[in-house]
């Protein structure tokens, strides 16, 4: 059995890993505990010390005991995610810490390969913890009192997070024998019909993965897509590119497709959902854009109609990327409507609107044979657009 790796700040949080790892090691799980103190090399109770974490930095620990902890936390976090990729035998990772130990140890969580499992116990869980999650398989849990010391709070998080992790780690699942080459599939609810349709065509052959589009779907699917593990994208929903530009609450990061673009991987893309913005509830949505055409899907989602000008400038951000992928590239344009919502006697249906995305991918794009943009009757969720999609990725891998 791999052991649990338990990382944390042994210089002020030593009596809770001790705790910790006595609790592992009674569940017989084996541990490495891996001590990350930054503003001196701890002599503490550790199997890895800070000085060896501290080595594995690209300019060695001098580059992490600066006596400046801010520039130090980042170091050290550097030094960790190099330390913990070059261990082969990591069965798990547990981290323990509150603001600046989450900070620490996440890299490293994120560094890891998926399906490795990784627990964060963090004063930072409660809140937006997309910073530290990324596009992984994190699981975050609120620690409810800080981690400064044991009572009688602490010792039940804590004893928790030991169980699930020696859990995990103990009755880990294989990873899949499915021999089917692995597609990713981007998906809204708004585009739901389209993508289960595709999945529905394409799972006798290949393993569908689909990847809602959230703001993190994407950065996932691109992750996978960085491993290896996706051989091809149908990325039918790319609406995470409208908050990232106006302000929603479901932002891709800014680098999102540049994935595609490392790995030259076949693209099948489209403009789903690109006729929303995402807010929160209705009283969240700022002052200025209170004329705007609003859908309440939800006490807790709103969703925003997108302008001409905003879908000129979308147009143009997807544009510059497309321009920059030399794999096999199909991205197609629904002239029914990018969404459920925009089907005519919809509330956001607007030809107009769509024209001004597509006519500016048109006039954009440079198309070559490998790099095609293709108009197609229907919404996004009609069966022709489905036909067309299908035939089109069928090119992209015959």
């Amino acid at each position: 059995m791999n052991p649990v790796y338990l990382a944390g700040t042994c210089d002020t949080k030593q009596a809770e890993l001790d705790f910790v790892r006595a609790r592992i090691t009674q569940l017989g799980v084996p541990v490495v505990l891996v001590d990350l103190s930054t503003q001196q090399p701890h002599t503490g109770q550790a199997d890895v010390s800070a000085r060896s974490v501290a080595a594995c930095h690209p300019q060695g620990e001098q580059a992490v005991f600066t006596g400046d902890r801010g520039s130090s936390g980042t170091a050290m976090a550097l030094a960790f995610a190099a330390y913990i990729t070059q261990q082969g035998d990591v069965g798990g990772l547990l981290g323990l810490g509150g603001s600046g130990g989450t900070a620490l140890i996440t890299p490293a969580m994120r560094a890891l390969p998926i399906g490795v499992p990784k627990l964060m116990v963090s004063t930072m869980a409660s809140g937006n913890v997309a910073p530290y999650v990324g596009g992984t398989d994190i699981a975050m849990m609120y620690s409810v009192t800080d981690v400064a010391g044991l009572n009688r709070v602490s010792r039940q998080i804590l004893g928790n997070a030991a169980s699930a992790v020696a859990g995990m780690v103990r009755d880990h699942l294989a990873p899949s024998s499915d021999d089917r080459p692995a597609l990713g599939l981007t998906m809204f609810g708004v585009t739901t019909p389209c993508v289960q349709g595709l999945r529905h065509a394409l799972q006798e052959k290949y393993d569908c993965l689909v990847f809602h589009a959230t703001g993190t779907g994407g950065m996932s699917m691109e992750k996978l897509i960085d491993s290896g593990m996706i051989i091809a994208a149908l990325d039918i929903t790319t609406t995470e590119i409208a908050d990232l530009l106006f302000g929603g609450v479901l932002a891709c990061p800014p680098d999102r497709l540049d994935s595609v673009i490392r790995t030259q991987v076949p693209y099948l893309g489209s403009v789903g959902a690109l006729d929303m913005v995402n807010f929160a509830s209705r009283d969240t949505v700022p002052s200025h854009l209170s004329e705007r055409n609003f859908y309440i899907h939800n006490d807790n989602v709103t969703l925003m109609r997108t302008t001409p000008d905003e879908n000129v400038r979308m147009g143009r951000w997807l544009a510059a990327r497309l321009n920059r992928m030399n794999g096999p590239v199909r991205f197609l344009l629904p002239e029914g409507g990018v969404s459920i919502l925009d089907a005519p006697d919809m509330p956001f249906h607007d030809p107009e609107v769509d024209c001004a995305l597509f006519d500016m991918l048109e006039r954009e794009v440079q198309q070559t044979e490998q790099r095609r943009l293709i108009r197609v009757p229907g919404n996004i969720n009609s069966p022709e657009f489905g036909v067309a999609a299908l035939a089109h990725f069928r090119e992209l891998l015959p």
